[in-house]
């Protein structure tokens, strides 16, 4: 008999001594046994992780948030490239068209550039002639300068509300013509002006700009090759520049004076270089004396001449009707020239009277 099994029949003498079998068996339920151990134990260090995990989802989120933070998003990153174009981000200029744009108060100042644009409506016979209703102005990053709506002298035929947007009701908090037109002035003064063909809106303002410091969307789109046409619409440079939307239904003149600014933003680069270099070539002409004076006065026109509002009766400009009176231009040395008195040479002629 195997050693184990004598010892224990000497402990236990009253007992029969096991058998082989019941040994072996034994062996087998110990080793089950030990397994049962070793789940336990690994179920209890189960429960303990478990305990030490985060209670709520709020943690668990917030470890997420901070491992998303540390690796770098690639998707992001293309779409950020992607947006980028000549410098300026093109979501950034469409928030500024729809009016989404939040601005500090430094980017809330008129700064160097300023964009112009204006509404009608139809008076006269029939309402074909237009009239200024409406002005606004914003400035670099879209911020409203100045909007107003502008009182009218005659009676107005055609609100034209389906393009305009103005309505009868918007006259009553209008201000007079020559008010409004005293604020553009001293905004636009020592500006740049943007604006798209904005010859136009200056001349229903009747207000002339210097020709240096005007960006004429329009004129620039052409000269650069940006569209084929050389007088594009506001509304089709926009869509092709920007991918946006405009004057779909009732137009605005806030929103097609951003549109203005944010397609010339998007070419500044271009466009302001060109101009330089122009500036620049005129300023050694000059240096020089290779540059006529007369010749270059004759070739100025109207834009070339300084923003100006000078008194002249029915509140326009010397040379321009305002509607109201006419003003007749007189050749050079008109007003110096003296009548002659007829009647003396007449009486000198026929000698003294008896």
């Amino acid at each position: 008999m195997p050693k184990e099994s004598l010892e224990r029949n000497k402990m236990t003498p009253n007992r029969p001594a096991a058998s082989s079998n019941w040994l072996a068996l034994q062996k087998t339920l110990g080793t089950k046994n030990t397994s049962k151990q070793d789940l336990s134990v690994e179920r209890s260090q189960k429960r303990r992780k478990l305990e030490h995990l985060p209670s709520s989802s709020h943690e668990v989120s917030s470890r997420k948030h901070h491992a998303s933070q540390l690796v770098p998003k690639r998707e992001e990153s293309v779409t950020n490239q992607d947006d980028i174009r000549n410098g300026e981000s093109l979501s950034a200029l469409r928030q500024m068209i729809a009016g989404e744009s939040t601005f500090t108060d430094q980017q809330k100042l008129p700064g160097k550039y300023l964009a112009l644009d204006c509404e009608m409506v139809g008076v006269g016979i029939d309402g074909t002639e237009s009239s200024l209703a409406r002005v606004s102005l914003v400035n670099f990053y879209g911020a409203i300068q100045l909007d107003e709506f502008v009182r009218q002298r005659e009676r107005v035929v055609d609100y034209r509300t389906q393009y305009s947007g103005i309505r009868e009701t918007d006259m009553i908090k209008a201000k007079p013509f020559d008010e409004v037109q005293k604020k553009v002035a001293e905004l636009l003064k020592d500006r740049i002006l943007v604006g798209h063909a904005v010859y136009n809106d200056l001349k229903v303002l009747l207000l002339s700009h210097p020709r240096p410091m005007t960006r004429d969307t329009q004129f620039y789109a052409g000269k650069h090759k940006v569209v084929k046409s050389k007088y594009v619409a506001l509304r089709n440079l926009v869509k092709q520049e920007l991918d946006v939307t405009i004057q779909g239904g009732e137009h605005s003149s806030v929103t097609d004076a951003r549109a203005t600014m944010g397609v010339f933003r998007l070419h500044r680069k271009e466009w302001e270089k060109g101009t330089k270099l122009l500036s620049q070539a005129k300023k050694r002409k000059r240096e020089e004396g290779t540059v006529d004076d007369d010749a270059e006065e004759e070739g100025k026109d109207e834009a070339e001449v300084e923003t100006s509002t000078s008194t002249i009766p029915g509140g326009g400009r010397k040379g321009v009707s305002s509607g109201l009176t006419t003003i007749v231009r007189r050749g050079p040395g008109a007003l110096g020239r003296e009548k002659k008195k007829w009647w003396k040479e007449v009486l000198s002629s026929k000698g003294p009277m008896t």
